[in-house]
């Protein structure tokens, strides 16, 4: 048996939740739903799926809330839509869960549905939850022992513990100089095109990171946020409804999942091959530019 779920902040809190139930013992694999769905990474039928598509193969248990994954067939688990994947594992093992991470699961609502204020995004040095949500990444070799290490921070210890572990304090840091540098970034590579701001970070190596909500709060004159630039051999592509202006009626996960990818309503992703990104990211921003409340 394995828990295989996403490396971000629902899916650290996901496994929290899983091997508080099933046993310290049960390894952990992470992993993004290319992976899932280019067959990188095949689930067997003794693991538990968390935050990922749930692919073609049979899982013992699944647990997801993305629009993009509305499963077609009968699976154990829970699939609904709803604010994060850790909060239906939460339900769906309240008996077997302590009232001590209500908390945990309520932040992991917060943050994955991007349920912030301004003051939250501009400073989330001063909120522990958000600064250590941005924390997790997984483009360093690094990045999957540090999930490992709040997987099993965030079952026995309190948030100050957490925040006082010297790898964690020292990601926090980086993460608020990160967030500095990132807003002149922004500035420097967004373009609005009617109430659409588009990000192309496709001229810089490597590709800046930082505060996914601050470009809500540089361009708040958009509804929406186009978010491009190259990952391994394919073109990244990421939109997300903005938080501070919630206009956008475009239902994010359907629009991309017509390109091999998905999400939320609000937020997702997906990855085109260069031959056809330009005409393919043309469509997205039609679409977001016509601001279409149904996409089929």
């Amino acid at each position: 048996m394995r828990i295989i779920t996403r490396p971000d902040f629902d899916g650290v809190v996901c496994a929290v939740l899983l091997k508080e139930v099933l046993g310290d013992k049960v390894p952990v694999l992470w992993a993004q739903p290319s992976d899932i769905q280019n067959f990188n990474v095949q689930p067997t039928s003794r693991d538990v799926l968390a935050n990922l598509p749930l692919g073609e193969g049979d899982v013992a248990l699944w647990f997801d809330h993305h629009v993009s994954n509305v499963p077609e067939r009968a699976h154990e688990g829970l699939f609904r839509i709803a604010p994060s994947a850790a909060g239906l594992i939460y339900e769906y093992y309240q008996d077997r869960l302590a009232p001590r991470f209500d908390e945990l699961v309520a932040q992991a609502d917060k943050i994955d549905s991007a349920q912030l204020t301004h003051e939250e995004i501009l400073r989330p040095e001063k909120y522990p939850y958000v600064l250590l949500s941005m924390t997790i990444f997984n483009r360093r070799a690094s990045d999957e022992a540090y999930c490992n290490l709040l997987v099993e921070l965030l079952k026995t210890a309190d948030m100050d513990q957490v925040l006082a572990t010297a790898m964690v304090r020292q990601r926090c840091l980086d993460a608020v100089a990160a967030n500095k540098a990132y807003e002149n970034y922004l500035k420097m590579n967004t373009s609005m095109r009617g109430q659409v701001s588009i990000t192309d970070f496709r001229k810089l190596t490597p590709v800046p990171d930082g505060n996914r909500f601050l470009v809500y709060s540089l361009f708040p004159q958009a509804v929406v946020n186009v978010k491009i630039f190259y990952e391994g051999p394919h073109v990244a592509v990421k939109l997300g409804h903005s938080i501070l202006n919630p206009q956008c009626r475009v239902n994010v996960g359907r629009l991309l999942a017509h390109y091999g990818g998905g999400g939320h309503k609000g937020a997702g992703a997906c990855r085109l091959t260069h031959d056809r990104a330009e005409a393919q990211i043309e469509k997205i921003i039609g679409v977001l530019i016509r601001n279409e409340e149904y996409l089929d």
